[in-house]
């Protein structure tokens, strides 16, 4: 009996052993899933920092009506820090420089005019102790975490894995992957097609969606419906490979030999076969050296479902990142699926003035249709207790670019 999508995802994470962990150079890191905590090397900002290029000075003198200052010098960011030594006076002072010692106001350069030595503020200028000072630890404090395991290294968590002192990091190691396209009738790009010929499109899509992700060890092989060429070309991916993902040979056809030959090479089955549409056939199993081998549909829209729907998640739960919250939309208008099956319906995304995320069906014509996937931003799961779907109701929504 084929298992529903969520049985279905939860069995592969189940026999998905975790990746191993590695140190990578900071340069390295990015697109890569942290494996260790971050915290803070210091106070940020580690000292009083001045957010104005201007003049710092008492407050104190001006509460007392003081409007015009001597400049006692000159301090740039990165400079050591100067003391003020008199009420009268005031230190220029750069964007980004420590707040000099006994000041505690800066006034803006573009509010004070210097001549022969002296600052002199504008008339109707109104100053406040503090103002334009960014307090040392107010964004936080030395010790403090700041970046957890399981956290996904975008451009941003590089700037704060740097502001910590770190040249390297944990991070899971990318597993060796092979996407390996089964078939007689494909042809790849640039090679003479004959008409009774289709073109190899699914690998290059599979790679570059888990390429898309991180998943860059990723390497493409085409073998023919050939149970002897199988045999000899999958052996040789399970011994290279962590992850093999298959299109094509799972279904119930006579030329279908994926199953028996993974079976002949000791891959034990998990699964075969999730109550949805499409990708009902795909397959799923363990090599005897806990290599995972995901045998997917042909047909490229199943192929496309079941890499978002089940490969991408259960890469991402085996390096440890943290799962994201389901995300939802409205239908626009109503759709009908008669079918007792989990509907993976293709979707464009649009968005009300009060900010709900509004998708519009976007079916394709069949399972092999996916020129009609271009411009969709995913799909929604639409439950097979269900035949008629109206518009306004909230559906899971999942995104070709966010597992």
């Amino acid at each position: 009996m084929a298992l529903t999508p969520a049985q279905a995802s939860d069995a592969i994470r189940k026999a998905l052993p975790e990746f191993a962990t590695q140190k990578v150079a900071l340069a390295e890191a990015c697109g890569r899933i942290l494996r260790q905590s971050v915290v803070a090397e210091r106070d940020q900002p580690p000292f009083d920092r001045v957010m104005m290029d201007g003049i710092a000075l008492r407050f104190d003198a001006w509460r007392n009506d003081l409007r015009k200052f001597r400049i006692q010098g000159t301090q740039h960011a990165g400079d050591a820090v100067q003391t003020l030594s008199d009420e009268g006076g005031c230190i220029e002072i750069m964007t980004g420089a420590m707040l000099p010692r006994k000041s505690d106001c800066v006034i803006p350069v573009e509010r004070i005019v210097v001549s022969g030595g002296i600052a002199t503020v504008q008339k109707d200028y109104a100053a406040s102790s503090r103002q334009f000072v960014h307090p040392q630890g107010s964004d936080h404090r030395k010790g403090q975490q700041l970046l957890d395991s399981g956290t996904a290294i975008s451009p941003m968590e590089i700037a704060i894995i740097a502001s910590c002192g770190l040249p390297e990091v944990s991070v899971s190691s990318r597993p060796v992957i092979r996407v390996i396209s089964t078939g007689n009738e494909l042809v790849p790009a640039g090679s003479a097609i004959a008409a009774h010929q289709v073109r190899l499109s699914n690998s290059p899509a599979l790679a570059a969606m888990l390429t898309e992700h991180g998943f860059s060890d990723c390497r493409q092989e085409h073998i023919v419906d050939d149970p002897a060429q199988l045999r000899e070309r999958l052996a040789k991916q399970l011994d290279e490979a962590a992850i093999l993902i298959l299109s094509g040979g799972v279904s119930m056809g006579k030329a279908d030999y994926v199953p028996q030959v993974l079976a002949d090479l000791g891959v034990r089955q998990v699964f075969h076969g999730i109550s949805q549409r499409p990708g009902k056939p795909m397959w799923f199993g363990m090599g005897s050296r806990q290599q995972a081998v995901f045998a997917l549909p042909g047909n490229p829209v199943s192929t496309l479902v079941c890499c978002r729907q089940y490969v991408l998640p259960a890469l991402f739960a085996a390096s440890g990142r943290t799962l994201e919250p389901q995300l939802h939309a409205v239908l626009s208008a109503e759709f009908t699926f008669e079918p007792k099956l989990t509907c993976f319906l293709p979707v464009r995304l649009s968005s009300r003035d009060d900010g709900v995320v509004v998708a519009t069906p976007a079916p394709t014509n069949t399972s092999g249709d996916f020129t009609a996937l271009s411009g969709t931003a995913g799909y929604v799961e639409l439950a097979q207790e269900q035949r008629v779907f109206p518009a306004g109701l909230s559906v899971p929504l999942h995104l070709w670019d966010r597992p």
